[in-house]
C-alpha cells in the first residue's frame, strides 16, 4: 500500500472542503477502498474519514408517512435488521442480507455501498488493460474470460458489471440520494446516479469532485410491502450475483396494478427493467406473463464468449422473483 495522509472531518461542510482537491477520497467503512488500495488499483493521496458524522442524522434511519430515510453512515447490518425495513420494505432487507458477509455488513456504510467499484478481474489486476482503471488502455475483458460480465448497458470500451445488491432495491423503488458538495446540496434520483460506461467508463457516477452522499430516501408506496429480492450466485454465501431481481408489486386480485423491477449481476449499472414493467401492468400475473416480461427485459442483451448463459438465467430469476413476490402474505 502506498503512503497517504489521513484526517477526520467533524461536519459535512468540513468534509466537502477537505475533499475538493484531486487525489482525495472519503472513507467510512472502507471495506472496498482499502482492498483496492492494497492491490494498487486506487491510489489516494489523502483520506478524509467521515465516520465522526455518524453521531447525527447521517447515522440514523427515520421513517415518516412519506417513506424511509437512511443516513449515509448507517451500516448495512443496521438497516437490514431495522423493524420498519424488514416489515414495510422487505426488498431492501433482502438485498442487504444477501450481500457480502456478516462482518462486512457490520462495517460497510450504505453511502459507500452504492458507490462500490466493479469486481471485474481485469479492473482489479493492474497488469491488464482496463479503460475503467486506466482510460484509453483498452478492455481486456472483451476478449478475455468474461463469465461474470454484463450483458446490458455495455459499450465497446467496457463490459464490467455493477456488483451491488442494495442498489437494485433502490432503483426499483425510485429512491433519491441527498448530497452535500462544493456547490451546495442537491437531490439526485438514484436511477441517475450511476453512468453507463459509453466512451468514459472511468467516470462512474454524476457526483462532482468533493461531493458527499449524506442520505438515501425511499418513498413509500402500496408496492413496498409486497416486495422481494432474489439473487442467484455460484455459492450460497459471500458471492456476487450472476443474476438478481428486485421486484415490488401492487396487485388487484391477480392483476398487476403497479410493478417495479430492477435487475442485477447482468448490467453495467443498477438496471431498471421498465420494458418488463410495461409488459405486466394491467395483466394477470402468472408464469406465462412473467416470462413475457422477462423476455422484454432481456431483449437488448449483448453477450460475449463466456456469459451468454446469463440471459436465460436472468429471465428465470425474474420469473421466480415475480411469482414469489406475488405469493407473499402482506
Amino acid at each position: 500500500m502506498r503512503p497517504f495522509l489521513y484526517e477526520r472531518a467533524d461536519s459535512p461542510e468540513r468534509a466537502v472542503r477537505s475533499a475538493g482537491d484531486a487525489g482525495v477520497q472519503f472513507i467510512a467503512g472502507g471495506t472496498t477502498l482499502t482492498d483496492l488500495m492494497k492491490i494498487d488499483v486506487m491510489r489516494p493521496e489523502r483520506l478524509v474519514d467521515i465516520n465522526p458524522l455518524g453521531g447525527g442524522r447521517a447515522g440514523r434511519i427515520e421513517e415518516t408517512e412519506r417513506g424511509i430515510r437512511f443516513g449515509a453512515l448507517v451500516r448495512m447490518a443496521q438497516a437490514e435488521a431495522h423493524p420498519a425495513v424488514r416489515g414495510r420494505y422487505p426488498v431492501i432487507a433482502d438485498s442487504l442480507k444477501l450481500a457480502a458477509s456478516q462482518q462486512l455488513r457490520t462495517m460497510a456504510s450504505l453511502g459507500g455501498n452504492v458507490l462500490q467499484r466493479t469486481r471485474c478481474e481485469y479492473f482489479r489486476e493492474v497488469s491488464w488493460a482496463c479503460n475503467k482503471r486506466a482510460p484509453g488502455s483498452g478492455c481486456s475483458a472483451i476478449g478475455g474470460v468474461n463469465r461474470q460480465h454484463a450483458v446490458l448497458g455495455t459499450s465497446d470500451a467496457c463490459i464490467a458489471s455493477y456488483p451491488g445488491d442494495f442498489a437494485q432495491a433502490l432503483v426499483a423503488l425510485d429512491a433519491v440520494v441527498e448530497t452535500a458538495g462544493p456547490q451546495g446540496g442537491r437531490r439526485i434520483a438514484f436511477a441517475d446516479l450511476h453512468r453507463r460506461p459509453e466512451g468514459t467508463p472511468d467516470v462512474e457516477t454524476v457526483l462532482m469532485p468533493g461531493e458527499l452522499i449524506t442520505a438515501i430516501e425511499v418513498p413509500a408506496g402500496p408496492w413496498t410491502r409486497r416486495s422481494r429480492y432474489v439473487k442467484v450466485r455460484d455459492r450460497d454465501s459471500y458471492a456476487f450475483a450472476l443474476a438478481s431481481a428486485a421486484v415490488a408489486l401492487d396487485l388487484d386480485g391477480e392483476t398487476v396494478r403497479e410493478v417495479r423491477i430492477a435487475l442485477g449481476g447482468i448490467a453495467s449499472v443498477p438496471w431498471r427493467a421498465r420494458e418488463a414493467e410495461e409488459a405486466l401492468r394491467g395483466k394477470r400475473l402468472d408464469e406465462a406473463s412473467a416470462l413475457a416480461a422477462a423476455e422484454a427485459a432481456l431483449a437488448g442483451a449483448r453477450t460475449f464468449e463466456h456469459n451468454a448463459f446469463k440471459v436465460p438465467l436472468a429471465k428465470q430469476t425474474l420469473v421466480r422473483a415475480l411469482l414469489e413476490t406475488q405469493a407473499m402474505e402482506v
